[in-house]
C-alpha cells in the first residue's frame, strides 16, 4: 500500500524537492508498482503523479481516465489536449529544484530508467534537474517486511533440498541404468518444489559438460543432453512460496558424477568459491563499520578475484542480482560490468552472489543468497554455501 508519509520523509531525507512518477500504457512498471497499479490493466493516456517532500500531493490525469488515481491522496488536475499536457506539466513542477524520475543518466542502468527521453526533455524545460530514482525504488518495491522474511526462509529451505532430490536421482539412476536425461532432473526438481507448496517462474537449469559453460543454458528437445558417470554437472534452481506476496530463494550447485571429482574441476571451482567469499566479506565489513556499499563495489571485489587468476574473459555476467517478488527484482544488483549500478545496498534486501567460469568443455558457478536484516545484520540463505564439487556417486 501507497505510504504517503514514509514516501515524503524519504524524500527529505534524500534533500529532494518531489518525486514525480509517470506512466504511459504500462511502460513504468516500477511506478505502477509503488502507485498500487500493479495487476490492473493499464491505461491507454499519460499519467503523472507528483510526490512533494513537503505538502499534498497532485494527480494528472486525462479527461477519458480521470479516475485513474482515485484511489491515491491529492489534488486531481485533468487535461485534454496536448498542450494542455505541457502547460499542466509545467504548473506541477514550477518551484521544484530537484525531482526523483525513474531515468538514468546514458541509460547507465536500464533496470530503473523506465521514462522516455521526451518525458525527461519536457520536464527539464522548466528548469528542473532530475535525479535518479533507484534508491527510492529500492525502498518502497524491494525492500522487505517480516512475513516476506520467512517466506523466503521457507523458500530457501525447500530449494536446499532440491538438491537432494536432483543429485540423488542422478546418482541413482546412474547405477541402475547408466544414464538419465537433463529433463529428467528438471522434472523432479519441479515436482519437488509442487509437493512442498512453491512455484517459480521457469524450469531449472541442468547442464551437462559444454551445457554447464552456458550461463542460461535452456534445455530443449533437441538438446536435452544424457547424464553419465564421468560427467559435470550445474544445477540452478529457484522459487518462491506459492503465496502472495511472496519472494524467491535462487541458488547454484555443482557435482561431477564419480566417487572422486577430477583436480580441473575442483580448481576452477575452488576460484569462484574464493571470488564469492570476497565478496561477501567486502559486504560484511562494509554493515560492519557502518559504511555505505554499492552493487558495484562488490561487483568489482568479487571479479578482481577471477581476473587475477587469469580467467576474467570467462566470467561474461555480473556478480548478482537483486531478489524480490520476481527472481530478479528491482533493487540494487551487483553489477558494474553489464551496467554501473551505483545504487546502495540497503537494510531488507536481498541479493544473489553468484560468480562463475564458463569454459567451451564446461562451466562452474556458486550461488548464494544474502539478506540485509534491519539492524544491518547480513544473513547467508540456503544452507551452508558449498564450497567443493559434490561427488555425486560418493
Amino acid at each position: 500500500m501507497f505510504d504517503l508519509g514514509s514516501v515524503q520523509a524519504a524524500l527529505r531525507e534524500s534533500g529532494l524537492d518531489g518525486w514525480l512518477l509517470y506512466d504511459f500504457r504500462g511502460n513504468n512498471p516500477l511506478a505502477r508498482r509503488i502507485l498500487d497499479l500493479e495487476g490492473r490493466k493499464p491505461g491507454t493516456r499519460r499519467f503523472f503523479y507528483l510526490v512533494p517532500a513537503e505538502g499534498t500531493p497532485t494527480k494528472l490525469v486525462h479527461r477519458i481516465e480521470s479516475g485513474a488515481l482515485d484511489h491515491l491522496p491529492g489534488e486531481k488536475r485533468v487535461y485534454l489536449a496536448w498542450q494542455e499536457l505541457e502547460d499542466s506539466v509545467r504548473g506541477l513542477v514550477d518551484g521544484r529544484k530537484r525531482l526523483a524520475m525513474e531515468y538514468s543518466p546514458r541509460n547507465a542502468n536500464p533496470y530503473i530508467s523506465r521514462v522516455d527521453a521526451g518525458t525527461i526533455e519536457l520536464i527539464r524545460a522548466s528548469g528542473v534537474e532530475i535525479v535518479p530514482s533507484g534508491d527510492l525504488i529500492q525502498q518502497f518495491e524491494a525492500v522487505w517486511d517480516d512475513d516476506q522474511w520467512a517466506m523466503h526462509q521457507e523458500a530457501a529451505a525447500i530449494c536446499r533440498a532440491a538438491y537432494d532430490v536432483a543429485f540423488g536421482l542422478i546418482a541413482e539412476r546412474v547405477r541402475r541404468d547408466g544414464s538419465l536425461k537433463e529433463t529428467e532432473v528438471q522434472r523432479a526438481i519441479l515436482d519437488h518444489f509442487k509437493a512442498h507448496g512453491a512455484t517459480t517462474d521457469g524450469p531449472p537449469i541442468v547442464g551437462v559438460g559444454p551445457h554447464s559453460g552456458d550461463p542460461h543454458y535452456e534445455t530443449t528437445p533437441e538438446t536435452d543432453a544424457p547424464i553419465r558417470e564421468g560427467d559435470f554437472v550445474l544445477v540452478d534452481l529457484w522459487a518462491r512460496m506459492d503465496k502472495p506476496r511472496a519472494v524467491y530463494a535462487d541458488y547454484t550447485r555443482v557435482g561431477f558424477v564419480g566417487t572422486e571429482v577430477p583436480e580441473k574441476y575442483e580448481n576452477l571451482f575452488g576460484i569462484v568459491v574464493r571470488a564469492r567469499d570476497a565478496g561477501l566479506s567486502l559486504i560484511l565489513e562494509a554493515f560492519a563499520d557502518g559504511r555505505p556499499l554499492t552493487g558495484g563495489e562488490v561487483d568489482d571485489a568479487t571479479r578482481r578475484v577471477i581476473q587475477q587468476a587469469g580467467f576474467g574473459e570467462w566470467f561474461t555476467h555480473r556478480t548478482g542480482h537483486n531478489i524480490g517478488q520476481d527472481d530478479h527484482g528491482n533493487g540494487a544488483h551487483l553489477d558494474n560490468l553489464e551496467t554501473r549500478d551505483g545504487r546502495r545496498l540497503i537494510p531488507r534486501t536481498c541479493f544473489s552472489i553468484e560468480p562463475g567460469i564458463y569454459l567451451p568443455e564446461f562451466g562452474v558457478r556458486t550461488e548464494i543468497d544474502v539478506y540485509i536484516d534491519a539492524r544491518g545484520g547480513v544473513h547467508v540463505t540456503g544452507g551452508e554455501p558449498q564450497d567443493r564439487v559434490l561427488p555425486i556417486l560418493a
